[in-house]
């Protein structure tokens, strides 16, 4: 008998059951795309108009909110880490996001590559060397590491720098990519924020209260790409500036801000399966590359010994860095704190729904569990791996071979650190011409990719929105980040230009969100409990007829033996003649004779007595 097959998940709900498309279906949504216009406006008129009452307006505001909630933002991030772990290893990360017999759209390089390029890409490259040789100097280390011995503060840089682009990074992008995805691909909703918290939300989705929610989303989203482009194109026009190619300038920042725009405006209106895709894999490959030059180029082996030193010092020392707010170093700390640590986290939350859409978008037919192995593990074991190669050449240069990478003030220029790390190397010029195409190509990938998930969220979730608003999302952010350098060039004050102040504007956003993401932890948990609930009552139904089907005959059988035995010794209590049936089947029952040397008992009640 053939054993029946387990389902692995109950049948996901089709997209026409509850509340399977917004309401006048797919288009573009007025309240989220003027509403959010409209913000996006007023705050880059402010800019350009009053740039100097507007970075110290936001700049002020931001700071207030940073330090009086740095504690929160340290707490809520890590225990989204352990949220995203505890799903993955429990029976929800069985669960299918999809249909149980859908298969993934991407194979696996593809998948990494473009969550990769979306999530972090341009910061690997920019930060590289950079923070772990700031963590390392004396006037950027922390203050409980600022009295180490050389060889103990650089250890420590590179766990700073591993806390601050490792799990807890990619643990934000889980919560926001595993609750869209479920909605999305399990559940058939549109790609947008707001159908992630449809179990909390109910029927309330798709009303006022879910354009509030795509509009922090998608100006949070703005406002973060647009200030990347405007402070990542500093980087590239460092680097030229470093190869003698081209000078900085302010023509040529901006110049470089308009190609890189238009180049993102064609990817993003070719679409996810041919712009976005060859470029991430391209991007992929580019750094693999890069990376492999810098390990043969640099010191070897003590990079490799380096790589299995950082892990373990990460691991051992993850829940002192994850919980660390430094109460007792007073205003030192705090600042600190509040201008790594917590920056970081509210950074991270701030691109969280621009990554976590885009992520939803690419892993229909991946499990629960592969999605958050492959978000969380993957892309952190690169993460290690591109800060060790990166930042352990730059360290090693300067522990080892006493190289000053600090400037005349004792900080490190983020801009040139990388380059100037490269010129020690041979080849060096050449390696920083790879990393100027990388850095484009990934600004690039981020633009692109940010302007197709912006247009999902402005058109109701349409997970193919219109070419037309692809194209303007994506002009958008870079004509923003060009007008800020340019007016900063007019004033004469690179710090007047607002972009900060919109980067302030970024991070304020990360706020509200933080609250919409517990939302969709408390909504993911209700829906895949849910899930778990009815796979354990199939599984059981399905093992109960298993045992039906495989032992009813056999027990049948006993049953019908036992009661012809019942039956036999009642008839024999009144008759006194009647034998016990056969239980051999043979002919004669065992003890069916007389015994030797007694007398057969007549029956009184038969006819011959």
């Amino acid at each position: 008998m053939s054993t029946p097959t387990t389902p692995n998940s109950p049948p996901p709900s089709s997209p026409s059951d509850d509340v399977p498309r917004p309401v006048g279906g797919y288009s573009l949504s007025k309240p989220v795309f003027f509403t959010a216009g409209g913000i996006i406006l007023l705050a880059v008129a402010f800019a350009l108009l009053l740039p100097d009452v507007f970075n110290s307006a936001i700049s002020t505001l931001n700071s207030t909110v940073v330090s009086s909630i740095g504690w929160y933002y340290v707490l809520i991030v890590t225990a989204f880490v352990g949220f995203g772990i505890v799903v993955a290893a429990s029976r929800m990360g069985n669960i299918k996001l999809g249909k149980d017999d859908d298969e993934p759209e991407y194979s696996l390089f593809s998948w990494f590559a473009m969550l990769f390029a979306a999530g972090m890409g341009i910061g690997l490259v920019f930060w590289g060397a950079a923070e772990p040789l700031t963590f390392y100097s004396e006037a950027g280390a922390p203050p409980n590491a600022a009295g180490l011995a050389d060889p103990d503060r650089a250890e420590r840089a590179l766990g700073q720098t591993f806390l601050h682009w490792g799990l807890h990074a990619w643990g934000i992008y889980v919560i926001v990519g595993l609750a869209v995805a479920y909605a999305v691909h399990r559940r058939g909703r549109p790609v947008s924020i707001r159908w992630a918290l449809e179990p909390i939300l109910g029927k309330r989705t798709d009303t006022w209260i879910g354009d509030v929610i795509d509009i922090i989303a998608l100006v949070g989203t703005l406002f973060g790409i647009a200030t990347s482009l405007g402070f990542g194109v500093n980087q590239i026009a460092a680097g030229l500036d470093h190869l003698g190619v081209l000078p900085n300038s302010t023509t040529v920042q901006v110049i470089i801000v308009l190609v890189v725009t238009a180049l993102a405006t064609l990817s993003a209106a070719s679409g996810v399966d041919k712009g976005i895709k060859l470029l991430s894999n391209l991007n992929m490959g580019l750094a693999a590359i890069l990376l492999i030059a810098v390990l043969i180029l640099g010191p070897t082996l003590f990079l490799l010994r380096d790589v299995v030193s950082n892990i373990g010092y990460y691991l051992q020392n993850f829940l002192q860095l994850a919980f660390q707010t430094l109460p007792f170093r007073g205003e030192e700390g705090a600042s600190w704190i509040n201008g790594w640590t917590t920056f970081y986290w509210g950074w991270w939350i701030s691109w969280s729904p621009f990554v976590g859409v885009f992520i939803a978008r690419i892993s229909k037919g991946r499990t629960v569990r592969q999605f958050v192995t492959g978000v969380l593990l993957v892309p952190t074991a690169l993460t290690f791996l591109w800060f060790t190669i990166m930042g352990g050449t730059a360290l090693y240069k300067s522990v080892i071979e006493g190289i000053d990478f600090t400037g005349e003030d004792g900080s490190i220029d983020a801009n040139t650190a990388l380059f100037d790390t490269f010129a020690q190397l041979p080849a060096g010029a050449l390696l920083s011409g790879i990393a100027i195409i990388l850095v484009s190509i990934f600004f690039i990938t981020s633009a692109d990719s940010g302007a197709f998930v912006m247009d999902m969220i402005a058109h109701k979730g349409d997970p193919n929105p219109p070419r037309i608003t692809r194209i303007f999302w994506a002009s958008a952010s870079g004509v923003i980040a060009a007008s800020l350098i340019w007016v900063s060039s007019l004033s004469g004050d690179a710090e007047a230009s607002g972009m900060t102040a919109l980067q302030s504007l970024a991070l304020l956003s990360a706020r509200p969100f933080s609250i919409v993401m517990i939302g969709m932890c408390i909504s993911l948990w209700r829906s895949l409990s849910k899930e778990v609930e009815v796979i354990e009552r199939l599984e059981l139904r399905i093992r109960q007829r298993e045992f039906i089907e495989r032992y009813s005959e056999e027990i049948g059988d006993r049953v019908d033996a036992r009661v012809d035995v019942q039956v036999a010794e009642h008839l024999q209590t009144f008759t006194g003649e009647m034998q016990l049936p056969p239980m051999d089947g043979s002919s004669k029952a065992p003890g069916s004779g007389a015994a030797p040397g007694r007398r057969s008992r007549k029956n009184p009640f038969t006819r011959g007595s």
